[in-house]
């Protein structure tokens, strides 16, 4: 399928975009401005190692299921094909930044895990940024078509690491105040890939590995009932898509599959005069 995508011409400091037709984009430098509008870029909007993200979140959707995976012991309901997605809410604009690869955003590197929700919040504020809200993750997961998966409306395990076999789990030497019982464990239990190992894994944004591999906390916008929120699944077979929330940990869990990515506020020429 294909997309459009904006090619900026420099003007005495200014870039006219111009709406063009390609291929999902997988670069850093994902602007967003309407068609024929001119962008100030002596300032730029996010950091140079995030991806702007500027679009419509719609907070309730209709995803009709198609065609079910076969059930699995243990296993929650998985849908191979999704109908199209139908926005039922009126839409809400959203502009942010976000790293293009989870924690620590970089490509080729092993995506940290056994990580909680406070850690991430640390890890990114550390870094001048923040944990994404859980809105922003998911309009930087499905685009602008509100997607189940970020690739499309059906389930592919080539695209992105989902649906391998679900290990037995020794939550004992998870919780072992011994740190190298503990960290034996997460390297049994680990099935993730390096960030960026499958091309194919990306949102129309240009975000990578959303569904899949490490499963990321996000701010919980609802705050109920915590602050802290689960998205876009990990490596087992699980839902692994961008719309759900696992909202039943607290801001202090750590498991085997948790991880995160960061997002920030853009630099807008408000922010940037004060």
């Amino acid at each position: 399928m294909k997309r459009a995508v904006h090619v900026s011409i420099v003007v005495a400091g200014l870039a006219v975009v111009m709406a063009a037709h390609a291929g999902p984009a997988n670069g850093i430098d994902n602007e967003e401005p309407p068609t024929g509008a001119a962008v100030d870029i002596t300032q730029r909007a996010c950091p140079a190692d995030m991806i702007e993200i500027v679009g419509d979140h719609c907070p309730e959707i209709e995803q009709k299921c198609l065609v079910h995976l076969k059930k699995e012991k243990g296993a929650p309901d998985r849908c191979k094909v999704f109908a199209k997605s139908k926005c039922k809410a009126a839409k809400v604009k959203k502009h942010f930044c976000i790293d293009p690869f989870e924690y620590p955003n970089k490509r080729g590197e092993k995506p940290a895990v056994m990580k909680s929700w406070q850690e991430g919040q640390d890890l990114c504020n550390a870094a001048g940024k923040r944990l994404c809200k859980d809105s922003e993750w998911t309009l930087a997961c499905e685009g602008q078509e509100h997607l189940p998966y970020p690739y499309g409306n059906k389930r592919d395990a080539k695209a992105c690491n989902i649906d391998r076999p679900h290990p037995r789990v020794d939550e004992k030497a998870l919780a072992s105040h011994d740190p190298d019982k503990r960290n034996a464990e997460v390297q049994r239990l680990w099935q993730g890939e390096p960030s960026g190992s499958r091309p194919a894994c990306v949102s129309p944004y240009g975000v990578m590995d959303m569904t899949g591999n490490v499963d990321e906390w996000v701010i919980n916008e609802s705050g109920k009932p915590f602050k802290s929120g689960l998205k876009g699944g990990y490596w087992g077979p699980v839902r692994d898509r961008c719309r759900p929330m696992t909202t039943a940990h607290g801001e202090t869990f750590p498991f085997y599959q948790t991880g995160f990515r960061c997002c920030a506020d853009p630099v807008t020429r408000e922010t940037a005069s004060r």
